[in-house]
């Protein structure tokens, strides 16, 4: 059972899904639940929301502002603080729902949104409960392995020609999420991102290949496994892919070891895209279960 929703996130309207199990409940542990780096919420998130519905819970699935169905300008960009306070929005509006159990509400995050729900889950006491998918942990770190030392000085030459081109009122400059072309000067250009956000992207008829280059500003000094040890005392599942190379696996073993009980790490054979289809199953039944034990 899923119908459409749209709710007031301070001035701008953010759009998604709302999904209740098929039962005679009258109100139901809620999910609160939004994509990574550039996704949408059709782009594989939806058959999560689908089994956690089946399993008991609802859930709400939005697209962040300035992305899919929500509104915001400028399109394609990605401020984590913000997106993080539209988690934060979304929980309100799930307490202004019927069928919501106010007193039952966890968040679920996966990729950047997988370190967006160790902030909120941190900072906002009406979060019981926190499953965090492949998370990510240091922006900063993360970049200093992703762009060569050579080219750092030309990224921040761009940063700072981005900033003068939106105060004399120029459009902001945009990059190529993934591409295998060099030229293209892509966000990711591994053959593993390209394959996922290409063929998920079809999912989605408002899923666009670009994102703002202030976006990766942002990410550069966006460190959420800061707070991994304030998550406590609500309980905080991790899942780690053995062999992620976007968000790095020693990074999230390492947060890990700083988050204070309860806590529970389960480590998933594969790379960073692998949960969200080839092991999908053992993703999804992990979240259920550590639900099903502290929420429901």
């Amino acid at each position: 059972m899923r119908r459409n929703i749209e709710f007031n996130a301070e001035g701008t309207i953010l759009r998604g899904w709302f999904y209740l199990p098929n039962t005679n409940e009258l109100r139901f542990p809620t999910i609160i639940m939004a994509h990574g780096f550039g996704s949408l919420k059709e782009m594989h998130l939806d058959r999560f929301a689908q089994t956690f519905a089946v399993n008991g819970f609802a859930s709400i699935l939005f697209d962040y502002s300035n992305f899919g169905d929500s509104d915001g300008q400028p399109r394609g960009e990605i401020n984590p603080w913000r997106q993080i306070e539209e988690y934060k929005h979304a929980i309100t509006f799930a307490t202004t729902l019927a069928e919501v159990d106010t007193e039952k509400i966890g968040v679920w995050g996966t990729s950047y949104s997988g370190g967006h729900v160790l902030v909120v889950g941190a900072s906002d006491h009406r979060v019981k409960c926190v499953v965090s998918q492949v998370p990510t942990i240091s922006g900063s770190e993360s970049s200093l392995r992703r762009v060569p030392a050579e080219k750092v000085e030309t990224l921040y030459e761009e940063f700072r020609q981005d900033r003068v081109n939106r105060m004399l009122g120029k459009q902001p400059i945009k990059r190529t999420l993934v591409s295998n072309n060099i030229e293209d000067n892509p966000v990711y250009g591994t053959a593993e991102a390209l394959e996922w956000y290409l063929t998920s992207g079809e999912k989605s008829p408002n899923w666009t290949n670009e994102v703002t280059l202030r976006s990766i500003e942002y990410s550069r000094t966006y460190n959420p496994g800061t707070f991994i040890s304030l998550v406590s005392p609500k309980p905080l599942l991790l899942l780690v892919g053995t062999d992620d190379n976007v968000t790095p696996t020693d990074l999230a073993l390492n947060a890990y070891e700083a988050a204070l009980e309860p806590k529970k790490l389960v480590l998933i054979q594969g790379g960073h895209f692998d949960p969200y289809i080839k092991k999908f199953d053992i993703a999804s039944k992990e979240a259920i279960e550590w639900f099903t034990k502290h929420l429901q």
